[in-house]
């Protein structure tokens, strides 16, 4: 993100930008802190903390009209000097009229401004919410995620050699040595605890304390159902927290299809698709497709109706499932749940690419766990528990006139080698498959 922003600020005639994502992951703190080494003057109204700067915006959204209300509700605290000068709306969903102000200073141009929000666009957000009119063509919009895998080895002090020699081993396929290997499989199994949330890896990288971890995860697990109850629509909020609920049932089956009839006896469709899309709006989840045939377009041939929910931070997903299920990850036992912490381990590193999540399963049997563009192909990811058989990708692999596969990944609890058209990696280095 701090790559996107310095880009952001360096073109010419930039419109303002907004930052979105899940609550808790870090956007409130990488965009001040960009704002305190960039500008000689940061202006700053967090609209949760002090809902009176809401006010400013319920009349006039002429700049200078702006500016001075500003001024006279923050006194010395806001400075407006013409591109010197970063406005910050922080949960801007909290204002809708900020949002709506900021096609206007895009036209005025001398102040930057960057809006952060968690709610963005989620269904059922109340009518007192919405702007006049959003800013279509006066706003750049980007998401932004909890931290991935790399992040957390930099947060851990995994320096950039390593992380060029890891390529170069990816690159030529050749097995990393034993004693990096086992190191990096050894910080793997505790991104699957810890996971991405930057409160939580602070606290673990201070402190290396679980029990501190978990009960980080927890409260922001909680403050998730409380966003439900407080912004969905009424009709909404109980079917919203059934269906996040259900989302350890749902992938502790076999076959890890959603299901509505998991979320209470007898739903239907019709009744939770969109308390579902309010979730992954929020950035709480995110869905997989799966493909009527494992080609491309993967967008095109991905069936609307047939889809696996995952979390997009895994360490919030352990969170939600029983006590002691940590303890068993750090002693390398990833495989409970049916092998639904491997998926959303996967499915967290590929989500946090900025990746759209695909998979194939046919009634038959056959199912290839993610697929995936690479090199211009569709490339099916088995992901296993150990170095075992893939026997999905050998099918797929043996009948190129019917699947059109040429390649495939194998991800595993083992090192880097390969077998025929098959290329099998260790879990920790699918942050490696960038688009």
């Amino acid at each position: 993100m701090e790559t996107t922003l310095a880009q952001w600020k360096a073109e010419k005639k930039h419109t303002p930008l907004i930052i979105k994502g899940c609550r808790q992951c870090g956007k409130s703190f990488i965009v001040e802190k960009f704002g305190r080494e960039n500008y000689e003057h940061v202006v700053l109204l967090d609209f949760v903390k002090d809902s009176s700067y809401s006010a400013i915006f319920e009349g006039s959204l002429d700049v200078d009209h702006l500016t001075m209300l500003m001024s006279a509700n923050m006194g010395t605290r806001a400075s407006f000097v013409p591109d010197k000068t970063l406005i910050i709306f922080d949960e801007i969903q909290e204002c809708p009229n900020a949002r709506t102000a900021l096609k206007y200073f895009a036209l005025d141009g001398r102040y930057d401004v960057i809006g952060t929000g968690s709610l963005l666009g989620v269904h059922g957000y109340g009518k007192k919410n919405l702007p006049r009119s959003v800013p279509i063509g006066y706003e750049q919009i980007e998401e932004m995620y909890p931290l991935d895998f790399e992040e957390f080895l930099w947060a851990n002090g995994i320096d950039e050699n390593t992380f060029r020699y890891l390529n170069e081993c990816f690159q030529a396929e050749t097995p990393v040595p034993n004693a990096l290997h086992e190191r990096l499989r050894e910080l793997l199994l505790q991104y699957v605890v810890v996971g991405g949330m930057p409160e939580a890896v602070e606290a673990f990288v201070e402190t290396k304390q679980l029990n501190t971890v978990l009960a980080i995860q927890r409260r922001i697990i909680r403050s998730y159902k409380d966003d439900m109850v407080k912004y969905a629509g009424d009709e909404d909020k109980v079917k919203i927290k059934e269906c996040f609920e259900s989302i350890p049932r749902q992938l502790s089956k076999e076959n890890k299809k959603f299901q509505y009839s998991i979320v209470r006896k007898n739903a239907r469709a019709s009744e939770y698709i969109s308390c579902l899309q309010w979730i992954e709006d929020a950035g709480i989840i995110r869905r997989c497709y799966n493909l009527s045939i494992p080609e491309l377009p993967l967008d095109g041939n991905a069936e609307s109706d047939k889809f696996k929910v995952y979390m997009a931070d895994t360490g919030l997903f352990v969170s939600m499932l029983e006590d002691g299920t940590q303890w068993d990850i750090l002693q390398g036992n990833l495989y409970t749940y049916k092998g639904a912490i491997y998926e959303n381990l996967i499915a967290d590193f590929l989500g946090k690419m900025g990746r759209r999540l695909y998979y194939y399963h046919k009634d038959s049997g056959l199912e290839l766990n993610f697929i995936i563009r690479r090199n211009g192909s569709a490339v099916p990811i088995e992901v296993k528990a150990t170095n075992g058989n893939a026997k999905s990708l050998r099918t797929v692999l043996n009948h190129p006139e019917k699947y059109h596969v040429k390649e495939a990944l194998k991800i595993i609890d083992g090192n880097i080698g390969r077998d025929g058209k098959v290329l099998s990696i260790p879990h920790y280095l699918t942050f490696l498959l960038q688009i």
